[in-house]
Order: structure tokens, then sequence, then C-alpha cells
């Protein structure tokens, strides 16, 4: 037999016809427009370019494709909240914290709010696990600002009296607020009031935004 006429070994596996990253980024943005709820399955799969067995095979359940698109989220060069904690005082972690806020909720360039607040405003309770991830997230943010400002309270930063556990709740609310404000058609503009607002009575260090 010529060398010609030998069949070539197949190849072991099979080459993913899509790119995973941009699927997820398409991902992302179905259930930062409408929830883990309101994204269904047809949604995402018609988004990301796939059909439902590649989306099972690249990603795992809904559940699971959800929790790597927040993942995707939280990682994204303009993400604000934790590198707001690197600032030198209470005040300037806060002012970055709120303004960095204001300018992603109501960032034209994607839907408005925050993934992390619409993703669970809506869950059933089949979609419970996914509610608690998303709380268990917030929390972790809160208790790392918590941590934060107790730093500046040992300081000097901010006054002995000061609660930083309190502090901590107070920023998570408003912060939450702002992203449901943005859902509701809130311009950036209006929302760097709100943290004016905050900021002219904060505590620590004042300063001009």
């Amino acid at each position: 037999m010529s060398a010609s006429a030998v069949t070539p070994a197949p190849t072991v596996g099979r080459p993913r016809a899509f790119d995973m990253e941009k699927a997820l980024q398409k991902a992302l943005e179905v259930f930062w427009r409408k929830g883990y709820e309101g994204a269904s399955l047809p949604d995402l799969c018609e988004a990301m370019g796939i059909n439902k067995p590649s989306l099972y095979a690249a990603f795992g359940n809904k559940e699971q494709l959800f929790l790597k698109a927040i993942e995707l989220y939280e990682n994204r060069p303009c993400a604000f909240f934790y590198p707001a904690l690197e600032h030198a005082t209470s005040y300037e972690v806060v002012k970055h914290m709120l303004c960095g806020a204001a300018s992603a909720n109501a960032d034209p360039d994607n839907p408005p709010g925050c993934v992390i607040v619409q993703g669970a405003l809506a869950c059933s309770e089949s979609a419970a696990f996914v509610k608690e991830a998303l709380i268990i997230k917030r929390r972790a943010g809160e208790t790392a600002l918590c941590e934060r400002l107790q730093r500046a309270k040992n300081e000097g930063d901010l006054p002995e009296d000061s609660d930083p556990a309190a502090l901590a709740r107070y920023i998570g609310a408003v912060l939450q607020g702002m992203a449901i404000q943005a859902t509701s058609g809130a311009n950036c503009a209006e929302l760097k009031q709100v943290a004016e607002t905050v900021l002219s009575a904060w505590p620590g260090k004042r300063a001009e935004l």
C-alpha cells in the first residue's frame, strides 16, 4: 500500500465551534437585562450562538452558567468595589465606591443597574441556590468594607464613636438603591447627586467629588 493511501488517524476529541469567553459575555448581557429568572434557555442560546447541548457541555446547567457569568462580571477591568478598598482614607474609599457605582450603573454601553442586585430580585423558590449565592457575594462585600472601615477607625481616620458595621451596611444599602434607581432610568449625574449627599455627611475627611 502506498503512503498516500494511508488513512490519517482520527483526532481525539472535538474542538469547540465557539469562543467560550465571548459566549459567556453574551450570557452575562442577557442575565443583566432580564435577571436570572427572566433569562430563558432559548434567550441564552440565541445570544450565545449555540444550542442547548453545547451550552450544557461547556457550562453545565443554567445555574452554573449564571455563576460563571457573575465571576466574569466581578472581574471586569471597570469593576470598582474591591479596588476602592485600597484607597488611603475611608472618605476616599467610599467616594470611589459610590462614584464608581454611579458610572457603572448608568454606563450607556451596558444594561443599567447591577447584575448581582437584579439577579436576585425576582428569584422564586426554584432558584433559591442562585439567590443564596448572590446574597453571600453581597455579604462578603459588606464584610470587606466593614473590615476596611474598622481599620480606618483603628488608625484614627474615623471617630471613636463610629460604627464600622453600621456604616458598611449603610453604604451597601446605598449601592443597591443606586443600582435599582439606574434600572428606573436615573442617569450618572443623578446618581452622583446621591453620592454627594452621602459624602457630605461622611465622618471622615471631606473632599470634592
